[in-house]
């Protein structure tokens, strides 16, 4: 557990001794806040209902920005096989990276409780689903965040590791928009792989143990495939 906690304060801040993350959270704040604000002023409803709908699609794009230099910076520099020769375990090693990323994603979706307040002070509102959307996002950056540690681990190259990282979120994510077009005997398989359809069910504040379990199994098949690309180098 201290080994985690090391690597895990390590890398988070390594995050803000460089402009990445100052710049990835100022044009999310500022993507989320323009389509909050929007949303609220066209509708003339105090809800947060906005965010929840736009975050999900910043993530795309949020998710591979942050994990892309996770590895592939390791790799590049050759530190990794430096850090594999201390008292380190692989998985520790990936969780600490892991739980930086949902770290600074967390940090990133704190400001947006601003909004609540803005919304709180409009009118009465049911924390039911306000909850349940923050909980749905932070599980959904947890899957997303593992592909992207997982995708950092296979290449070099920072641009190859977001590419692929996007295009497995992405994905995942439109799975649940094209159902019309699957086959009936395919549809709750394909709506079950969706990241999009367990957060739509969290998000309306119903906190279903199968969206629980979605979500952690894939983070736990993310983080697992991770390690076994990291042990894969000694092979």
């Amino acid at each position: 557990m201290q080994n985690i906690k090391t690597i895990y304060s390590k890398e988070l801040k390594s995050y803000f001794n460089s402009p990445i993350a100052y710049i990835v959270i100022i044009v999310f704040l500022a993507i989320a806040g323009w389509f909050f604000t929007n949303t609220l002023f066209q509708s003339n409803i105090a809800t947060m209902r906005g965010l929840f709908d736009m975050v999900p699609f910043i993530f795309l794009f949020f998710i591979p920005a942050i994990t892309m230099r996770t590895f592939s910076e390791e790799k590049k520099q050759g530190t990794i096989e430096l850090l594999l020769t201390k008292p380190v375990t692989e998985m520790e090693l990936v969780m600490g990276k892991f739980l930086a990323a949902l770290m600074l994603t967390i940090l990133t979706l704190l400001p947006t409780l601003i909004y609540l307040i803005v919304v709180a002070s409009l009118g009465s509102i049911d924390f039911g689903p306000v909850i349940g959307g923050y909980l749905g996002l932070i599980l959904m950056a947890g899957v997303y965040i593992a592909i992207g540690i997982f995708a950092s681990s296979l290449t070099e190259n920072q641009v190859i590791a977001f590419i692929i990282s996007f295009v497995a979120v992405f994905l995942l994510f439109m799975l649940g928009k094209i159902l019309s077009q699957v086959s009936p005997t395919l549809v709750s398989a394909v709506e079950y792989i969706s990241t999009d359809y367990h957060f739509s069910n969290i998000s309306r504040g119903v906190i279903d143990t199968r969206n629980l379990i979605y979500y952690l199994s894939m983070i736990f098949l993310g983080v697992f495939l991770t390690k076994t690309s990291i042990e894969s180098r000694k092979w």
